[in-house]
């Protein structure tokens, strides 16, 4: 299941959407929310995704595979989860 983050969590983001495109704050949190949970998925979910996205458009078996293949090395990848020990040494050194 996806983790939901609270959009509390991106204040920062939500508000340079709000200063620089049209939305009001409760669209441009939700479309945050939706980018992060985009990313949040899973190889295996990516993949199921595609596979029906792409069937549902016609395309054949080896075509799909071939297009998600092409695919997959430009996906998001999220970092490992970090020590506050880590995060203060990216900081200082």
């Amino acid at each position: 299941m996806l983790e939901r983050r609270s959009p509390s969590s991106h204040d920062d983001l939500v508000d340079h959407l709000v200063r620089s495109t049209a939305l009001p704050r409760g669209e441009a949190a939700r479309v945050v929310l939706d980018v992060l949970a985009y990313f949040d998925e899973t190889t295996e979910e990516f993949v199921r995704r595609r596979h029906r996205e792409l069937q549902a458009g016609g395309a054949t078996n080896p075509r799909i595979f071939e297009r998600i293949a092409a695919e997959l090395p430009h996906r998001a990848v999220a970092p490992p989860k970090l020590s506050l020990r880590q995060l203060r040494r990216i900081v200082y050194g």
